[in-house]
């Protein structure tokens, strides 16, 4: 379809309204001057939460920075983006530490003990200088099921030093930590294909 011409008076209005909205957002970004690491939440029932937090890694490496993650449930399972991010050599730091998803373990001191671990591994990353960005994977699950001590984890990461960027994600983040974090995103789920009878599949969930 062809678009008609635009009449020169809603172009001029076009350009005028555009103008005041220029104006407006580049006051709002003038007036911003701290920069900080940033403790970023990802939660939610809805997909995505973890996908986009190696979005922000992939970020982190475009610009030569060095990530670390850790997974703190997702022991089990092959992944797209570990095999992805191996080619980015020593500049990620990859570690699976979680023994897979609760309800299939079943043993609560296993999966307490994999945890402490995990988290043992996410303060290691956190105190190494050359790291710029630290994802702990599915971590709100192991909080959630109290395999990790709420105040602790909470100490850990606001005692962090202030240049590093950590990003959380997992289901029903606890509110002790969204009050504790800089930015907090809730994937909210409108539809999902499970329902439909659609499995899992290579290169969406995994």
């Amino acid at each position: 379809m062809i678009n008609e011409p635009i009449d020169p008076r809603d172009a001029e209005r076009h350009r005028a309204k555009m103008a005041k909205r220029k104006a407006v957002q580049d006051a709002e970004v003038a007036s911003k001057n701290i920069e900080k690491g940033l403790l970023i939440v990802h939660s939610g029932p809805g997909k995505g939460k973890s996908t986009a937090a190696f979005g922000l890694a992939l970020r982190m490496l475009g610009y030569g920075r060095t990530v670390g993650i850790v997974q703190f449930i997702k022991g089990a399972w092959h992944t797209g983006e570990k095999d992805a991010f191996a080619a980015f050599g020593n500049r990620v730091k990859w570690h699976t530490m979680g023994e897979g998803f609760t309800w299939e373990t079943q043993d609560l001191a296993r999966d307490k003990a994999a945890a402490e671990r995990a988290f043992d591994k996410a303060r290691e990353l956190m105190d190494d200088p050359n790291v710029s960005l630290v994802i702990l994977d599915e971590l709100n699950i192991a909080l959630r099921y109290e395999y990790l001590d709420l105040n602790d984890v909470i100490d850990v990461l606001t005692s962090r030093r202030p240049d590093l960027h950590v990003v959380i994600t997992g289901r029903n983040a606890k509110p002790a930590l969204i009050e504790a974090a800089d930015l907090v995103t809730e994937m909210q789920l409108v539809k999902h294909h499970f329902a439909a009878g659609v499995k899992a599949q290579v290169g969406i969930e995994f």
